[in-house]
């Protein structure tokens, strides 16, 4: 009983944030390819199973709106994809949090929420229905980059597990926009200016990396086997192709650590990475003030 009441606690502060957050959604009108979807979107707090808030049934893909404060802001900004295997999003640890994290050095965060490929009966697929939602969230933000106080010039995005093989798809499959384009929106490149990969997902030898490739930022733990060897293989691709990288492997702290206000485990990666991600970010100049 004990343990069910504590996750409960750390996961209804997070429905509260999100509450007092805006949520956007990226089509207006609804996502191509869910048309007839009509299904309600799923929220689960945490439980004897899991000691994170978790969301599926996602049909309407959004942005919730994280903004600094204004005498803080840098102008930086990154869309953020929780992890959770394409069948449910890891919201809070993956999202939410680090999000709050980003707004305290001055970025502003946008949580994606986006289609889920692997979800029990989705007829979603991964290189289409949930990469053409990271990409609009990058054309968003830019198109409304004067209303959040964001520089369309310093948009990252962000991906933990299977939102780190998101955000490395929409790294490297990304457009100039249409010009021709009824929506002003998909005038806009879909480029990310930067990515960061956290125990990411997916298979490095299927990524086509090339000099247009976003500056890029890896982290992972040694003992998480099936991620660390995804960066292995990634990291000299990036340096072959002359991408500005940075890479940190921890010796041990396992998939999923996420930022959780009382880590089970507080290991080095999980109660420090994001620091080391602060570091990178003020290094390439995005925390830089305007």
């Amino acid at each position: 009983m004990r343990r069910i009441i504590a996750c409960t606690l750390l996961v209804y502060p997070a429905l509260a944030i999100a509450a007092d957050m805006p949520e956007v959604a990226l089509w207006s009108n609804g996502a191509p390819g869910s048309e007839g979807m009509t299904a309600k979107e799923i929220v689960e707090p945490g439980n004897a199973s899991h000691d994170y808030l978790k969301v599926w049934s996602i049909h309407n893909p959004s942005l919730t709106v994280f903004l600094p404060p204004k005498e803080k802001a840098t102008g930086a900004a990154v869309i953020i994809a929780p992890g959770g295997a394409h069948q449910f999003l890891a919201i809070d640890i993956e999202g939410y949090n680090v999000a709050k994290y980003l707004n305290s050095v001055g970025v502003a965060g946008f949580v994606l929420k986006y289609r889920l490929a692997r979800e029990q009966g989705s007829k979603y697929k991964v290189e289409v229905d949930a990469l053409a939602d990271a990409l609009r969230a990058v054309r968003l933000v830019r198109h409304r980059a004067e209303e959040w106080r964001v520089d369309p010039t310093r948009v990252g995005i962000m991906g933990f597990s299977a939102g780190g093989e998101l955000a490395a798809l929409a790294s490297t499959r990304f457009d100039s926009g249409n010009k021709e384009a009824s929506d002003p929106i998909d005038r806009l490149s879909s480029r990310p200016d930067f990515q960061v990969l956290i125990y990411p997902g997916g298979r490095a030898n299927t990524l086509t990396i090339t000099k247009e490739t976003p500056r890029t930022f890896l982290l992972c733990a040694d003992n998480d086997r099936s991620p660390s060897n995804n960066l292995a293989t990634l990291y000299p691709m990036l340096k072959q192709a002359g991408v500005p990288t940075e890479l940190h492997i921890y010796a041990s702290g396992g998939h999923g650590f996420g930022i959780r206000e009382k880590p089970a485990k507080p290991t080095p990666v999980a109660t420090s990475w994001y620091l080391r991600l602060a570091d990178w970010m003020s290094d390439q100049g995005f925390l830089k003030k305007e």
